[in-house]
């Protein structure tokens, strides 16, 4: 039998002296007895995996609004390609890759319907503003839990909820295992995004940056390949996780192009759906802060101790697109209109 504190002992006999080792975790908020077999970013993972938030994902919008298709991303795949790179990095970097997978499976658990336009309205409307990076850590700390853990949230490490809450901003996770979902993070959803604008015809392979293709390949498997592999190259012996300047400023160049052509594209984002991911959010927050007994009833303590926008921004962040829409419709569509 292989318990836990034979994997603390291998960390220790095996990974880099780099690496984030489980046994020298910082802790979690509250303590907890420790698991005969499984690690504590082991015991991280599993409770995200087996979370509500992580299994609504599946049904929020990636980047195009209303696919037409099976093949386009969700918040869900996106969040299992980090994943995937993030443990290649790790792994050959030889750093901890069950705290790597923690993290990056946990990073986008408090996104909103409807992508970042969902997230944009919120930030207008909601009073402080929202982030998707501290909605995911307010999410993991608050909002989920389970009846052995009431008021606790998920009770994960402080390296866990640290590389969840900094995956993106200007903010630097602590651990270097979090800094790799930071980067796997922009690797995962530029090259994906681009898979997907060109499935969808809103760009032609010619309109990629030439740059771009000589300089990480033509194919979306030699795009990531070369990006992960510049990572691990660049990274090794370092106290940091980085890019070289080259693979870095085209990356850059990379991305403005997508913002230009494919994430401002009216092709996928038309002027008229914006308009109504608008409507649902904002129509959705004003109705249940006037209405804060409507709330679901996990979410009235909340609104008692937090206040009731926080608990109302809580709810609409939660909700899958189609949820949102559903309850938009059972709400302000007349019943005859339907």
């Amino acid at each position: 039998m292989f318990l836990r504190t034979d994997i603390e002992k291998r960390e220790f006999d095996n990974l880099d002296q780099r690496a984030c080792k489980s046994a020298e975790s910082r802790g979690r908020k509250f303590d907890e007895p420790k698991d005969d077999v499984r690690t504590e970013f082991q015991r991280d993972r599993d409770r995200i995996i087996h979370s509500k938030s992580f299994r609504r994902l599946m049904h929020k919008t990636q980047v195009f609004l209303a696919p037409e298709g099976d093949h386009f991303r969700t918040r869900l795949t996106h969040t299992l390609e980090v994943s995937q790179i993030a443990r290649t990095i790790a792994r050959s970097l030889n750093y901890n890759e069950d705290l790597t997978e923690a993290i990056a499976l946990g990073h986008d658990l408090g996104h909103t319907p409807f992508g970042h336009n969902g997230e944009e309205v919120l930030n207008k409307i909601h009073p402080g503003g929202f982030r998707h990076n501290v909605q995911s850590l307010r999410v993991v700390d608050v909002l989920e839990g389970s009846h052995h853990r009431v008021g606790m949230g998920m009770n994960l490490t402080a390296e866990v909820r640290d590389g969840i809450v900094n995956h993106t901003g200007p903010g630097v996770p602590f651990t270097l295992e979090g800094q790799i979902v930071h980067i796997a993070d922009r690797i995962a959803y530029i090259n994906h995004d681009i898979d997907d604008a060109l499935r969808s015809g809103v760009i032609e392979f010619t309109d990629i940056p030439e740059s771009s293709i000589k300089l990480f390949g033509a194919s979306h498997r030699g795009r990531i390949n070369s990006l992960v592999i510049d990572v691990i190259k660049s990274s090794e012996g370092r106290d940091k996780i980085c890019q070289s300047p080259e693979f870095k400023g085209e990356m850059e160049h990379l991305r403005r192009f997508m913002f230009q052509n494919v994430y401002k594209n009216s092709r996928v984002k038309r002027d008229e759906d914006l308009n109504k991911v608008e409507t649902v959010i904002r129509s959705l927050y004003d109705y249940y802060c006037d209405n804060p007994d409507l709330l679901p009833e996990e979410l009235l303590d909340i609104s008692l101790k937090d206040g009731v926008n926080e608990a109302v921004k809580d709810y609409i962040a939660g909700m899958t697109d189609r949820f949102a829409l559903s309850t938009y419709t059972d709400i302000f569509v007349p019943k005859g209109w339907k």
